[in-house]
């Protein structure tokens, strides 16, 4: 897979990073109405491979979800974003997932936040696909997503302009 560099350089735009190792898909594939739909806010999905889960962004981790399902870092230049870890399973009350972020703590682009145990989420019968959102889309004029394909963690998956 071809990678891209920062869209607009470094002083005005924003990469987001793969949360989750994976395979990357657009946020319109996304079997949720509220995530395909882009109510939540503009984005992308990750189909995991992997169990780390990491901030996409240096920020401020905003959420934890008490169930270890979400989570959500503001950068640094102020974008929100959601990392939502398969769909439905907030039901699961935390059963696969173990949080290793807090609220409030600042993270580093790679650090790592929750892990989810992807085989056990799918054999309940659960979506593991990982929906990566903007939040606050309405702040950014600019959205370019990266190739569709294989994604390590850390890969930049979106590329966002104020």
């Amino acid at each position: 897979m071809k990678f891209f560099q920062n869209m607009f350089g470094k002083d005005n735009g924003i990469d987001i990073g793969a949360p989750v190792a994976g395979r990357l898909i657009s946020i319109t594939e996304v079997n949720d109405p509220a995530f395909s739909g882009e109510i939540l806010g503009k984005g992308v999905a990750v189909i995991p491979s992997g169990m780390r889960v990491c901030a996409p962004v240096d920020g401020t981790v905003s959420t934890v979800f008490p169930t270890g399902h979400a989570a959500a870092v503001t950068s640094k230049e102020g974008a929100e974003v959601l990392i939502h870890v398969g769909l439905d399973t907030v039901k699961l009350e935390g059963k696969h997932f173990t949080i290793h972020a807090s609220e409030g703590q600042e993270v580093k682009k790679g650090d790592l936040l929750l892990e989810a145990d992807i085989e056990q989420i799918k054999a309940e019968g659960y979506d593991i696909t990982t929906p990566i959102v903007i939040c606050n889309s309405d702040e950014f004029s600019e959205f370019h997503m990266a190739e569709l394909g294989n994604v390590s963690q850390g890969d930049n998956v979106l590329s966002l302009k104020k």
